[in-house]
């Protein structure tokens, strides 16, 4: 069964930078639009960043000039790369993206497992 598979979470400092990844596990026909959420505590979760197949970008308001999506068609990854990290970036990120598994199926919303950002002193 395909999975999305992040990584690149973890604790930083203030300012600090993280970069985290998401990929497929298994095999798939193509990828349509991919993204970023996040959830912290007590919060609904929110679309962070999100990137179509052909490059076009959308970011929430709170992290425009901070924090970068960017995509791997080759490798089917997506990437956000995030710096000036407040504390206010705490939350789990989720990867999200539309998958079609072969060629005659339709396109399916996959979600990651999740990873904790968390962004303190």
């Amino acid at each position: 069964q395909v999975q999305l598979v992040e990584s690149g979470g973890g604790l930083v400092q203030p300012g600090g930078s993280l970069r985290l990844s998401c990929a497929p596990s298994g095999s798939i026909f193509s990828i349509n639009i991919m993204g970023w959420h996040r959830q912290a505590p007590g919060n609904q979760r929110e679309v962070v960043a999100t990137v179509t197949s052909g490059g076009r970008t959308n970011y929430v308001d709170s992290v425009k000039g901070r924090f970068t999506i960017s995509r791997d068609n080759a490798k089917n990854t997506v990437y956000l790369q995030m710096n000036s990290l407040k504390p206010e970036d705490t939350a789990v990120y989720y990867c999200n993206a539309a998958l079609k598994l072969t060629r005659v199926s339709d396109y399916s919303a996959y979600w990651g497992q999740g990873t904790q950002v968390t962004v303190s002193s």
